[in-house]
């Protein structure tokens, strides 16, 4: 039975425009529940588009938590790229969401999450389509609550307008809460400020529509003064959850088209011990919270089951400094080996990594590991309190090198406060001084990447009232270091424009002033101002100078003493530990890493060496209190409880002298090689499966990493290449453009189980419990050894193409029978010895005759319904039936057929004519006639 679900609201232009798949939904492990089953339905509103927003832990972790309480569901929102917005306003349709494809404006809440502060434009783009008025004051009673969260909502006043309310901190606890009290108090009857009001009292929310700004003489910018009611918070406290009531969720939305991060990401701590002065993260977040190990190897184990994917990352602010990753990467890395699943770190220090650390890493094809020296002397890198030396990174990157690793990765920052052009200079230096190591070790296969970004003086950080840097100084700057590092195959130095940096540092320094000025320039066009290709600083400039204010109010140096336009947030931070800190950057004076034993740059790596550790941990009175006794306790309790997983983990590891086991580069050390170097190992099998609805929006490349995820969703082993990198053995049917239903697709698999033939029904009902929605296996055979693959065997196609009546009468008005016309052309076009079209290649212009690809072509029959009923496809549009060869020439495209029968210019400016298509059989000739690939598959 297909499970394919009904029409897509948007289904008369997804084909036409870029990932189709975006907005689809349909994706394993997406959650539909029943709207009349719960009190409160929360829409979790990310304003970026798809690829980006599936990449986000924090929608993750909400996702789940609401959708596993019976009283809330959560579904999705991204926000449209321009073409489908501006197919969406032609149209008058709402944005919708993924799940149930109803408009933001049904939800009881929506939720943004502000990661970001130049997606500020995007907010107002959800809200607009989405149904909802723009502003608090504007909005009706029946109105969603808007609401905001994430890191940015610490320094929300540009954008307060805009929300109804703003969860401060964590927020697994609270954002259940704020709905269900919401909803509750709509059903008293309360009034829409009312409803506001008791919000409030649930603690760690901001409702901006309650609260008094006035102008700071001191910095003449506006800050929030005092709340409405004397009753109401002030300042405004954080929520913090204890992370340990909260365990990583293991299932979540999966597959799509490729997010940034087309892997599964795995949260091990939140906060950071570093204290490092330009980040926001590492003092909003604090104290740090280390989750608990065992949670984190379920975690890891759970999500590769659920999701498919063949590569893990742990994600922390700084993963090398959580207290067990030396044996919790021990534990995993022979497991993840064994899979072949890959291991990524976000981000490592240049210290403390033991040799056996980096061998584990690279058991578990880490390529290349990314360092973060943000400064190029020693100098700055006090200043800012990064606590590593240039020793620590070149001794880092030699023993990362000679292990065999090709790729580094260094990040720097330009712009920091007191920086000097020997700063800069330093790192032309570092990075020179890196690449040489690289290529002395390992030649010329040695990669060094240099990404160097703009600082941008962030809130609720030492550095909050330090000035940035002027545009024009930024890119001489950025000039010094491309004449220094600039060229060479070996290096790269990579480096954004800096005027989104400045335009973040407006927002990210703005009062209540700045929200019509974001309104402004967003009807004027301001969309994705984080995208290189979208963003336009003329039209953020036109909009400040139309409300008379200079940017520059918000980028100047501030008096340490004055109010700001964030003070009435409270980070859990002690009065006056930022400026502290701030004053010891401008001496040159580092801080050490709090909660570490004094006089160390790292944790203790076994329990031995922790029970033996009696150094005090480093406190600097930040104001969070943290129990460092509690937290000693813990952190050796953490690494007891892995000492069993790690030592099974390192017996279960192969010996280096085993036969299927190869040296590993420079360093010699002996790693498994890949299964798959026998190419007649494992069994094949060939499956035939239905690509339909939202799976038929997904392009060949999605669907050919899909397929191996279902099967190890399964649990059932495929058998791979050999190499470094093994891909899966497969081979697939011809590519299908997008949006065209597959009913008769085809790959063969080599799994490493056999399946006897009465077992395959079964196989198959696994395999679809386990796709994506619309993708249906309905057929599976064993194949022989030494059988062609079914790319090889296809020779045909049967194509069905739709237009609608209207299309027909606009490029023939003389035709008052359409159906009738359309079989003339068809006759037409067989009755035609060549049709040569000219295609674009990378080597230029090829000359093709899509005629001789074209077997028959005539108006569909009756006999079609059924095609037409199991591809979801409307009965009421005028079918051709075409016959098409495939081979290793080429084919005719779909667009192309469609645009031959309609007597359109193949290939002209306005692209193809819209037409709906179902690619209905795929043929094989057998010497007797056309077949089905399985069929011919049996025969051998």
């Amino acid at each position: 039975m297909s499970r394919t679900p009904a029409a897509h609201p948007y289904a008369d232009f997804l084909v036409r425009v870029e990932k189709p798949a975006r907005y689809s939904g349909g994706e394993v492990g997406a959650v539909h529940k029943d709207w009349s089953s719960v009190q409160a339905r929360i829409c979790l509103a990310f304003p970026d588009v798809y690829d980006v927003g599936m990449s986000h832990l924090g929608y993750k972790i909400l996702y789940d938590i609401l959708n596993k309480d019976g009283r809330t569901l959560a579904e999705r929102a991204y926000c449209p790229w321009l073409d489908v917005e501006a197919e969406l306003r032609k149209r008058g349709l709402p944005l919708v969401s993924l799940e149930s494809y109803r408009p933001l404006s049904d939800f009881d809440v929506v939720g943004f999450s502000l990661q970001f502060e130049l997606t500020y434009s995007n907010v107002l783009t959800m809200l607009d389509l989405g149904g909802i008025s723009l502003r608090s004051v504007e909005r009706g009673e029946d109105e969603p609550l808007v609401l905001a969260g994430g890191p940015v909502a610490t320094h929300p006043e540009p954008v307060a307008p805009f929300f109804d309310a703003i969860v401060i901190g964590h927020g697994e606890a609270k954002l259940s809460e704020v709905a269900l009290c919401w909803t509750a108090a709509r059903a008293e009857g309360l009034s829409r400020r009312e409803r506001l009001r008791r919000l409030v009292d649930l603690g760690a929310v901001y409702v901006p529509s309650l609260y008094e700004v006035q102008t700071e003489p001191a910095t003449g910018l506006q800050i929030v003064a005092s709340p409405s009611d004397p009753d109401l918070a002030f300042p405004v406290d954080r929520a913090v959850v204890d992370l340990r009531d909260f365990p990583f969720p293991a299932a979540g939305p999966t597959g799509g088209p490729e997010a940034i991060f087309e892997r599964t990401s795995i949260e091990i701590a939140r906060g950071c011990t570093e204290g490092c002065r330009f980040c926001q993260a590492g003092m909003i977040y604090r104290p740090v919270q280390e989750r608990a190990p065992e949670q984190i190897i379920e975690a890891v184990a759970g999500s590769l089951a659920s999701t498919g994917n063949d590569e893990v990352a742990l994600t922390a602010l700084s993963p090398a400094d959580v207290s067990f990753i030396h044996p919790l990467i021990e534990t995993l890395a022979p497991k993840l080996a064994a899979e072949r699943v890959s291991l990524g770190i976000s981000s490592l220090r240049a210290y403390g990594l033991a040799p056996q650390l980096l061998d584990e890493l690279k058991r578990v094809r880490a390529a290349g590991l990314t360092f973060a020296p943000e400064a190029g002397t020693q100098r700055l890198r006090d200043v800012i309190n990064k606590n590593i030396t240039e020793e620590q990174l070149q001794q880092t990157a030699d023993q990362v090198f000679a292990r065999g690793f090709q790729r580094i990765k260094l990040y720097f920052m330009l712009g920091l406060p007191t920086e000097r052009d020997e700063d800069l200079e330093g790192i032309v230096q570092t990075s020179r001084d890196t690449a040489l190591i690289g290529k002395r070790a390992i030649g010329y296969r040695a990669q060094l990447t240099v990404s160097v970004s703009t600082h941008v003086p962030k809130p609720h950080t030492p550095f909050q009232w330090a000035g940035m840097d002027s545009l024009e100084e930024i890119r001489r700057k950025q000039e010094l270091l491309r004449s220094g590092l600039g060229g060479g195959r070996q290096l790269k130095l990579r480096m954004h424009d800096p005027s989104g940096s400045m335009l973040e540092a407006v927002m990210a320094r703005g009062d209540r002033r700045l929200a019509p000025v974001i309104e402004r320039a967003w009807r004027r066009g301001a969309r994705f101002d984080s995208w290189d290709e979208c963003a336009d600083l003329d039209r953020w400039r036109e909009a400040l100078a139309h409300f008379d204010l200079d940017p520059n109010a918000y980028l100047a140096a501030l008096p340490v003493e004055a109010r700001l336009p964030w003070s009435h947030i409270d980070v859990g931070l002690r009065e006056g530990f930022l400026a502290t800190e701030y004053r010891r950057a401008l001496r040159d004076q580092a801080s050490p890493p709090c909660a570490k034993p004094a006089g160390s740059l790292s944790h203790p790596p076994s329990p031995s060496q922790a029970e033996a550790e009696t150094r005090k941990l480093v406190c600097y009175q930040c104001g969070v209190e943290c129990d460092m006794d509690q937290m000693r306790a813990q952190r050796l309790a953490h690494l007891c409880r892995l000492e069993g997983p790690r030592q099974e983990a390192q017996r279960s590891q192969p010996e280096a002298s085993t036969p299927d086991s190869t040296a590993d580069g420079a360093h010699g050390r002996a790693r498994p090689q890949p299964p798959g170097s026998d190419p007649k190992a494992g069994h094949r099998y060939r499956f035939r499966f239905l690509k339909a609805g939202a799976a038929a929006l997904l392009g060949h490349l999605d669907l050919v990493r899909e397929l191996p995820r279902i099967f190890r969703r399964l649990g059932e082993p495929l058998m791979y290449t050999g190499g470094f990198h093994p891909k899966p053995k497969m081979a697939l049917s011809p590519a299908l453009s997008l949006g065209v239903v597959g009913l008769d697709e085809h790959i063969d698999l080599r799994l490493a189980n056999r399946f006897e033939e009465a077992a395959l029904p079964q196989l198959l009902e696994r395999m679809n419990a386990a796709s994506p929605t619309g993708l249906d296996f309905l057929e599976a055979i064993a194949l022989p050894e030494g059988a062609d693959a079914v790319s090889k065997e296809i020779v045909a196609a049967r194509c069905l193409l739709g237009f609608a009546p209207e299309q027909v009468t606009a490029v023939a008005p003389e035709a008052h029978a359409p159906l009738s016309w359309l079989a003339q052309r068809c006759q037409e076009v067989l009755a035609t010895d060549h049709v040569v079209v000219r295609r674009k290649r990378k080597k230029g212009i090829r000359e093709v005759d899509i005629r001789a690809f074209i077997r028959t072509v005539e108006v569909a029959s009756g006999e079609t319904d059924e095609l037409l009923r199991r591809a979801g496809m409307p009965k009421d549009l005028l079918w051709i039936d075409a016959l098409v060869s495939l081979s290793n020439e080429g084919s005719v495209r779909l667009p192309e057929l469609a645009a031959l029968l309609l007597g359109l210019p193949i290939g002209g400016a306005d692209g193809p004519p819209p037409y709906r298509a179902v690619r209905a059989a795929l043929l094989c000739d057998d010497g007797a006639g056309l077949i089905s690939p399985i069929k011919a598959a049996e025969q051998n």
